[in-house]
């Protein structure tokens, strides 16, 4: 029986690659709802190719521009529009998998109401359980949901666990430990980093990203979400979570074993394969992935990641062991400085910097409700813009000053 996916997030990165593992198997997968932020030509164009039932779009004005050319073309997919859309396609009836792929907190909600309504979650949307995983991982409990997770690195670890992991002491886990390439600033010294440009920042050496997460690899913020993403997901406390550096990018993650064993999952740098594995598992399926040659690759290296070139991994611990709403404090004044930065409004330091001071200002609290992340997540993000204007207007203050 063919599994029927709604893809939340079918513009982004992600969302292009899944697409093209479900086109190489139409025998297997059928598309039952796609859904974005506002990208109207290209949802346009996969509803024109794969005829989904439904789509949504988070802003409503784009959703009221892909209704019209939806139907101007005569493509009968529904058009819902906003976080009620958006919650609406993702816990449709008729499709049973749900590939969760918005990025940021937007999407939290609609991965909530997929969990809520039992489906087969594929997660490649971190900020649901770093702004909400203790409410997540409730819902996908009470709703007898599934859980499977899509990043890289969380796929690597899925992949190298027992079959019917219960949590560390129950299957003699030691360690987990996440890879990651360092990014475009792996050799630059800390003191040059101010000075960085959204474009050096974005140009990641090994894997062709959208522009926040690329950022988000470059001050290894990512990298710190990932941390408490494997929190939630694997039930490990923060000091058996390790993260190393590994440029090649081959090797996605390890598991160490009280044994003394040391697992590893590797392949070519490349999404299709996390997104096979999870959409076909238990089964194994073709990707598109050219075949990992290890005699080309000569040698794999690894190293300890620089705490003065990368402060924002710190924080990310930091956040996790608070607990509460400080994970959710810390991703939005991220995104708040990220988005300063890709506009040219903040320096590529400030986003480290920015996130120190929410942390800071926003005291954590009992993550107990979704109002209450999201309130927490608001009050973050006032803290962070207001910090960025105060170093924006630094500058103008002191030349005034000087003359």
């Amino acid at each position: 029986m063919k599994r029927r996916v709604c893809l939340l997030g079918a513009t982004g990165s992600i969302g292009e690659s899944t697409l093209d593992v479900i086109a190489r198997h139409p025998d297997r997968f059928e598309v039952a709802a796609l859904a974005a932020h506002r990208s109207v030509d290209k949802l346009a164009a996969a509803c024109a190719r794969f005829r989904p039932a439904h789509a949504a779009l988070l802003d409503a004005a784009a959703a009221d521009a892909l209704r019209a050319r939806l139907r101007a073309e005569g493509i009968a997919t529904q058009v819902h529009a906003g976080a009620a859309g958006l919650a609406t396609v993702a816990a449709l009836p008729e499709a049973d998998t749900v590939l969760a792929a918005i990025v940021g907190a937007a999407g939290l909600a609609p991965t909530l109401a997929a969990a809520r309504a039992g489906k087969r979650i594929l997660l490649a949307n971190k900020e649901a359980l770093v702004i909400g995983g203790s409410l997540f991982m409730q819902a996908v409990r009470e709703g007898g949901a599934t859980l499977l997770p899509v990043d890289s690195e969380h796929n690597a670890i899925f992949q190298c666990l027992p079959p019917g992991y219960a949590g560390p002491h129950s299957a003699g886990v030691r360690r987990i430990l996440l890879t990651a390439s360092g990014g475009p600033f792996r050799s630059r010294r800390p003191e040059e980093l101010a000075d960085v440009t959204p474009d050096e920042a974005c140009a990641h050496p090994n894997w062709s990203m959208g522009r926040k997460i690329s950022v988000d690899s470059a001050t290894m913020m990512n990298k710190g979400l990932e941390v408490i993403e494997a929190h939630w997901l694997f039930g490990a406390p923060s000091d058996a979570i390790e993260v190393v550096l590994h440029p090649q990018s081959v090797v996605h993650s390890l598991v160490e074993y009280a044994d003394g064993s040391v697992l590893a999952q590797l392949g070519h740098p490349d999404m299709r394969t996390p997104i096979a594995q999870a959409l076909a598992h238990p089964d194994r399926i073709d990707a598109g992935v050219a075949r990992l040659d290890l005699a080309a690759l000569a040698a794999l290296s690894f190293e300890r990641p620089d705490g003065a070139r990368f402060p924002c991994l710190a924080l990310a611990y930091r956040a996790l062991e608070a607990g509460g709403t400080a994970p959710a404090v810390l991703n939005a004044a991220n995104e708040v400085a990220v988005a300063a930065f890709l506009a040219g409004g903040a320096r590529f330091t400030d986003i480290a910097a920015a996130c120190a001071e929410a942390l800071e200002r926003v005291a954590a609290e009992r993550a107990d409700s979704l109002a209450t992340a999201l309130a927490a997540d608001a009050r973050s993000r006032a803290v962070a813009r207001a910090f960025l204007d105060t170093r924006a207007a630094a500058p103008r203050r002191g030349l005034a000053g000087a003359h």
